[in-house]
């Protein structure tokens, strides 16, 4: 778990894929939203609503970064049993429309993708509790719809399937496109702060300044430029 600002983060690692899911709160409201809950089975559902419990949360809303099935396992079950609103690129209905047939062609268990999604659209403002707020930005690439959500007040962007420590999205699926990802990681997320923590899809958190100076995947951040043999 940990703490930036006021926001608490608690993350999961469910379902065979290891997706990470998000759970985010403030003390002082008593507000939390869900990232990606990707909740498998009960086991992993139960692991997710204890913490609620346990704080004394309240759950006001569910946020996707895309709509691949593993990201979103456990979205019916929670916008159901919270009677809360599920936020999605409407770019990315046509992945829910098709995610029981990828799921299932490896082995997995079909999704419920009867869920309705409000739209999220580039630069919109998310309002988390009291204080803090997350802006939208989108990212597709990955999917046609992929954003990340990103607060500035406490210097945390929430990545999806966009950025990972020391890689990115893959692009070959349904719907990828690596012109699309790459400039949008070039000009949008590694203009962040460098201070800035990024909670993936998959794997380890990481930082955009890490990102900038290691991530094989965007090497003109990477290039002695300044060196003779560019002058």
């Amino acid at each position: 778990m940990g703490l930036c600002g006021k926001v608490n983060i608690k993350s999961f690692c469910f379902n065979p894929f290891r997706e990470n899911s998000y759970l985010l709160w403030n003390e002082e409201g008593g507000e939390c939203v869900f990232v990606d809950p990707g909740c498998y089975d009960e086991a992993e559902t139960g692991a997710l609503k204890a913490v609620v419990a346990s704080h004394g949360l309240t759950p006001k809303a569910i946020w996707l970064t895309h709509g691949h099935f593993d990201h979103i396992f456990g979205v019916a079950g929670l916008a159901r049993d919270y009677s809360i609103p599920v936020f999605m690129s409407p770019e990315d209905k046509m992945i829910l429309e098709r995610d029981p047939g990828y799921a299932q062609g490896v082995g997995l268990n079909a999704p419920d993708v009867s869920f309705k999604t409000e739209d999220l659209v580039d630069g919109q403002i998310l309002r988390f509790a009291q204080d803090d707020s997350f802006k939208v930005i989108a990212t597709p690439g990955h999917t046609p719809g992929g954003v990340c959500f990103y607060c500035e007040g406490s210097r945390i962007l929430f990545s999806g399937d966009t950025l990972f420590a020391g890689a990115i999205g893959r692009t070959d699926l349904d719907g990828g496109d690596y012109d699309k990802e790459i400039v949008g990681i070039m000009e949008k997320l590694m203009l962040l702060p460098g201070d800035v923590e990024v909670y993936p899809g998959h794997g380890p958190a990481t930082s955009i300044a890490e990102e900038r100076t290691t991530n094989p995947f965007l090497q003109p951040f990477n290039e002695p430029w300044e060196t003779e043999e560019y002058i």
